[in-house]
């Protein structure tokens, strides 16, 4: 998908009716808030694409998502389905992340976009919790309808959609009414006792009546244009913004009271809509928490409200990040652009140096020249900062050129944040957000990147454990599994085996392929019940001894039945699951044993191919006295044989009997002369999010004509 920041030609008709089927929806469904994400096709993100009934600010954190983000409409892009949340409540037990952002009364629903050749992301709809019923299943039918008119538009698009860095904002055009003229309607404010403003969906006071005007203290003119909270020092407080968003978000009345120095009392009634909040401002009201300000003191200036949010936002994504790369792209991706910066430099303190780990924004060459740097270099701050363990801030290159005077012409930038990464006084790195203008970093902006650091410090460390133990678990598995398979005359062999993603867990699938003489051969696939270490030594052991066996001669249920006597040797606690095949190119057959495991995939040529059924034995370990019944079935040139793990088809909240039959109709319907290809396909069929529960293998044969055209 496009991600530049011009729209390619033609982009704008697309754009434009997804927009307008968005705002259809909004007003149809009787929604305040609409969104739509779009799946980035260099990485599995969620970007942001339109955004309707909610102003623009409020979209910061959540303008990228990765697609594994703990977010309603990240699940139901991944599961498929249609997420319903139905209250505040439901919201923090199921997404408290979400919650803690938007602490505000809501109902949302999230609804995957999905066309017939991929998934193209999702459509999210808020309600406010007034909302008097919850949706019917007509409505959620609508909702799902429009999703997948919104997926026609992008199949039949003649070019990838445009992906803005920042949303298209859509207006929710309201029915028009009957109103009476703009001067009468203003005599009318006027007239009454009570000040009237109007807000827009940013905050803006568009409206002020003169008695409005009065009761603040300002002039109508001095007002307009400016929010309340920035033009009227009393309500400069993070309090006063927060009711604004409580009425932005939760499209319900919002009353507060406040107090306009030296000790005029005033109440505030917010009535919000679509299209902005209406506000009247009456004196009197409940006597506000704590004594009234003076009339010459300014209070002190908070953290905006949203910035707080923000900082909630990022710390709870950061505890969530796994690896070192995750930690960049989460920085990369929801960081830099919450704080309007351009690129991004992460370091790690090793042996003296800043090694690199991750970059955002810069050229190669500028990262190789800034690589491995000393802890005393002269070139840029980042060693300084780190001994010292204080942040440096630069506005502007003359700032960076008094102390360090080439490091502006190494990268070209024009403004620095350089945040130390220290965790119990140990340095473990540095992290530079850059721009590519100068920037003055406000007192808050400080302070929450300091904040930051210290949560992207212990990220970092304990990402880079992760990697390397990860390492130390990937470079085991990759020994008790065969390096090559064998090539033999008549038949094309692929495999693949990944991981659930248990962390540093090894998983226990297994598979081999062995070449017995120059017409036969033996396929083997098999799981070890668990994630451990224990488990992978016992699944190196069962391979070994399967590869004995076989390669002496031994028929499909002797092998089992001597595999099994093994583990009953080793006085193994875990057990395993086992498919063994034994092909024989030269008479055209197949013979399979099986130990508790999941059934064969059989395609023959130009004949329609399905699950085959093998009867089963009892799984490895279970007692010595076990039986492997023999199950045999014709093996023709150009038949596809697939064999696999239950990852594959035992999916949460799913019948792994049904999945397994829609996997063989997949597999009878492929097309794909590459089984590499078919292999990939085939894993899509069933993780289309690319996310899965239990380790995944798949082995694939297929027999073919040697060049002669004689097996």
């Amino acid at each position: 998908m496009s991600g530049s920041n011009e729209p390619p030609t033609g982009a704008g008709s697309l754009d434009d009716a997804l927009g307008a089927a968005l705002a259809d929806t909004v007003r149809g469904t009787g929604a305040s808030t609409g969104g739509l994400y779009l799946i980035e096709d260099a990485e599995p993100v969620l970007r942001l694409v339109a955004l309707c009934g909610l102003p623009l600010a409020f979209s910061s954190p959540w303008r990228r998502l990765p697609l594994t983000a703990p977010v309603p409409v990240a699940d139901a892009i991944r599961d498929d389905r249609l997420v319903r949340i139905a209250s505040q409540d439901e919201m923090a037990r199921r997404y408290p992340r979400i919650a803690a952002v938007l602490p505000y009364p809501f109902a949302l629903t999230a609804v995957p976009v999905t066309g017939v050749r991929r998934s193209w992301g999702g459509l999210f709809l808020m309600w406010p919790a007034t909302r008097p019923r919850p949706l019917t299943p007509r409505e959620s039918d609508h909702i799902t309808f429009v999703a997948r008119r919104m997926a026609r538009l992008l199949d039949d698009a003649t070019g990838p959609p445009f992906l803005p860095d920042q949303p298209r904002v859509v207006p929710v055009e309201a029915a028009h009414q009957p109103v009476q003229t703009g001067l009468a309607a203003a005599d009318y404010l006027e007239r009454l006792p009570e000040g009237a403003l109007a807000l827009d969906l940013e905050g803006r006071i568009v409206f002020a009546t003169a008695t409005a005007a009065r009761l603040l203290g300002r002039s109508a003119d001095r007002l307009l244009g400016t929010r309340p909270w920035q033009s009227l020092p009393w309500l400069d407080d993070p309090v006063y913004e927060d009711h604004y968003r409580t009425a932005v978000v939760s499209r319900s009345p919002v009353s507060f009271s406040a107090v306009r120095p030296p000790d005029l009392r005033l109440t505030f009634q917010l009535h919000p809509d679509a299209s902005g909040i209406s506000v009247r401002v009456l004196p009197g009201g409940e006597p506000a928490d704590g004594p009234p300000a003076s009339a010459d003191a300014r209070p002190a200036r908070a953290a905006p409200t949203g910035r707080l949010y923000q900082l909630v936002h990022l710390a709870a994504a950061l505890t969530e990040t796994v690896t070192v790369r995750d930690l960049v792209a989460l920085i990369a991706h929801q960081i830099l652009p919450a704080f309007g910066a351009q690129g991004l430099v992460l370091s790690s303190a090793e042996a003296g140096r800043l090694k690199i780990t991750g970059s955002h924004g810069y050229p190669a060459d500028v990262i190789e020249r800034l690589d491995a740097l000393s802890l005393d270099t002269d070139l840029t701050p980042a060693g300084q900062v780190v001994a010292s363990g204080t942040p440096a801030f630069f506005a502007h290159p003359a700032e960076m050129t008094a102390s360090y005077p080439r490091a502006p012409r190494i990268s070209g930038k024009q403004a620095w944040a350089f945040l130390p990464l220290i965790i119990s006084g140990r340095p473990v790195g540095c992290c530079i957000l850059s721009y590519d203008r100068p920037h003055a970093f406000t007192a808050d902006e400080r302070a929450v990147l300091t904040s930051l650091s210290g949560l992207i410090a212990q990220a970092l460390d304990r990402a880079r454990l992760y990697d390397a133990q990860h390492r130390l678990v990937d470079e085991l598995q990759r020994a008790l599994l065969p390096r090559a398979l064998p090539r033999l005359p008549g038949l094309d062999v692929a495999a693949r085996s990944m991981p659930a993603g248990h962390g540093i867990e090894v998983g226990g699938d297994f598979f081999d392929v062995l070449r017995l003489n120059d017409t036969t051969a033996a396929a083997v696939v098999g799981d070890v019940e668990g994630h451990s270490v224990a488990a992978a030594a016992l699944m190196g052991q069962v391979r070994i001894a399967v590869h004995a066996h076989a390669t002496a001669g031994a028929t499909p249920e002797e092998v089992l039945v001597r595999t099994n006597r093994l583990l009953a040797d080793l006085d193994s606690d875990l057990l395993v699951s086992c498919l063994y095949a034994h092909l024989d190119l030269a008479r055209h057959q197949v013979s399979f044993a099986s130990a508790g495991h999941v059934p064969p995939l059989l395609r023959p040529t130009g004949r329609p191919g399905g699950v085959l059924e093998v009867e089963p034995g009892p799984l490895l370990g279970i007692g010595t006295a076990a039986r492997y019944p023999v199950t045999t079935a014709p093996l023709l040139p150009g038949t596809t044989l697939a064999l696999y793990t239950d990852g594959l088809v035992e999916l949460p909240g799913t019948d792994a009997t049904h999945t397994t039959a829609r996997l063989a109709a997949h597999l009878d319907g492929a097309d794909d002369q590459d089984l590499e290809r078919l292999i990939d396909r085939l894993v899509r069929h069933t993780a289309p999010s690319g996310r899965h529960t239990d380790d995944i293998t798949v082995l694939l044969l297929r027999t073919t004509r040697t060049p002669d055209g004689q097996r």
